[in-house]
């Protein structure tokens, strides 16, 4: 029988997107009544990217939930959202499946995944949409066949996650998405091991706000939703997406935290109905995304220019917030939309727990 990454006999609740979407959808709705009066978001920063264009399209039929992908030089690893057990699929320059690496472990909810310099494939079985998890874990997959997962527990109590960036020096760190752009960033407080269970220190905050970018399955609330992240080959840039822009930011040694207290350039990403996942490509410097729905483009964003080296910084402590863009929420929406979140969460987690019964 597969490992379970989470170790409760009671697993109805996992996987459970739409009390997520339902909620998510309301503060689309809500956010568009708030902001109604505000000037339009600007387009672009001044980006380094150009155009972009489609790489190639995924048509099997194995890649319906596509939410992570890794570069792995010409080539490309791929990922499920869900399935019963951890599976990789390895994708050609075409984006026909060469190969399949999987292992004995059962997911709850995986969400992205990274490549080591080692050859380790790591899976970020992260997303809780109901926020009820008491772990989440890292699955490993090792060039030898083997594998192991290792547990992980916030500090703070549960969250949804669906970012994983994992640093040259191989420190994984896990970015939350959040429904009002707060997306916090965590750092395992010791090193992985397979069986253990690894609690997590919160490093940083980062405020995503809109951008009138449109795109995703939830209108404006997906302009604040973190669903993917990269760090490239090369260990200079990493990048975070949500469902309508990408962001990058100059990387210096495996500082991710200091990285992330710069300011980085915003890419406004192509429409597309639930764009999850994003990596660099073989030069360690365009972007490659895709999302769910097969068929469906990879799409490679060219970079055009340099971004500016990232800065020598001091500790980044807990709750900096690093990101400011334009068209923040105002304190009185923020609270008006916290507090529906509220209200909706509870509401919608109840009927899904009553389900679960059923």
């Amino acid at each position: 029988m597969p490992e379970q990454a989470v170790p409760t006999p009671d697993r109805a609740g996992r996987r459970s997107r739409a009390g997520g979407a339902a909620l998510a959808v309301a503060l689309g709705g809500l956010l568009t009544l708030c902001t109604a009066g505000a000037a339009a978001a600007e387009a672009a920063d001044a980006a380094p990217y150009g155009p972009p264009s489609t790489r190639c399209e995924i048509t099997d039929e194995r890649l319906p939930e596509l939410s992570g992908l890794a570069g792995a030089g010409d080539a490309m690893l791929a990922m499920n959202d869900g399935g019963d057990s951890a599976q990789v699929y390895v994708l050609d320059g075409a984006c026909a499946v060469g190969d399949v690496r999987t292992a004995p472990i059962d997911p709850y909810d995986p969400e992205d995944l990274a490549l080591a310099a080692d050859g380790t494939v790591w899976l970020a079985d992260i997303g809780d949409n109901l926020q009820e998890r008491q772990t989440v874990a890292l699955i490993a997959l090792r060039p030898d066949g083997s594998s192991g997962l290792t547990r992980l527990t916030y500090p703070d109590g549960a969250h949804d996650a669906e970012a994983l960036l994992l640093a040259p020096d191989g420190t994984p760190y896990i970015v939350t998405k959040e429904v009002l752009g707060a997306s916090s960033v965590y750092r395992p407080d010791a090193p992985l091991a397979d069986g253990a269970t690894v609690p997590m220190t919160r490093v940083m905050e980062l405020g995503f706000t809109l951008t009138g970018t449109p795109g995703g399955p939830v209108g404006r609330a997906g302009q604040l939703l973190v669903t993917g992240g990269a760090v490239s080959a090369d260990g200079q840039r990493i990048a975070l997406r949500t469902y309508t822009d990408a962001y990058v930011w100059p990387l210096t040694g495996s500082d991710v935290a200091g990285a992330l207290a710069g300011a980085p350039v915003r890419v406004p990403l192509p429409e597309a109905p639930q764009g999850e996942a994003i990596t660099f490509a073989a030069n360690d410097r365009d972007l490659l995304v895709a999302g769910e729905g097969v068929p469906g483009p990879v799409t490679l964003i060219p970079a055009s220019g340099d971004l500016a080296p990232a800065a020598a910084s001091a500790s980044t402590d807990a709750g900096t917030s690093a990101l400011e863009l334009p068209h923040r929420v105002t304190p009185l929406t923020a609270g008006l939309i916290a507090a529906v979140a509220a209200t909706l969460l509870v509401w919608i987690g109840g009927r899904f727990r009553r389900w679960g019964r059923q």
